[in-house]
């Protein structure tokens, strides 16, 4: 169990980094909130809900195929003082795992 530790990487839920903030970059884990999802050329913004809290996302790149209204998504970044989540990665979850957008799409090919 002692070497797994050193493994496994968490990430917070709208609740924690809410009730938590912090300016340290973290890895924020949720369902991507049904009507939140914008996207705009190369741009896309949507909200990440845990159920009990919801979480603005604005992630500077488009993402097509893989974030979807209601898909289980992890990004990593910072929450800003305006409690805006600011990304530069997002991770879809594809069955039992969660893929890098550019993990992902290589797959795909």
């Amino acid at each position: 169990m002692a070497g797994l530790q050193d493994t496994l990487t968490y990430y917070r839920t709208p609740s924690e980094v809410l009730r938590q903030p912090t300016e340290a970059r973290v890895r924020l884990g949720g369902e991507v909130v049904p009507g939140s999802l914008h996207r705009s050329g190369e741009h896309t913004r949507f909200r990440i809900g845990d159920g009990a809290a919801e979480v603005a996302v604005d992630q500077a790149a488009d993402l097509p195929g893989l974030v979807r209204e209601g898909q289980q998504v992890v990004v990593e970044g910072i929450l800003g003082p305006d409690r805006v989540f600011r990304s530069d990665t997002v991770m879809a979850k594809h069955g039992n795992e969660y893929r890098a957008a550019t993990a992902a799409a290589e797959v795909r090919r």
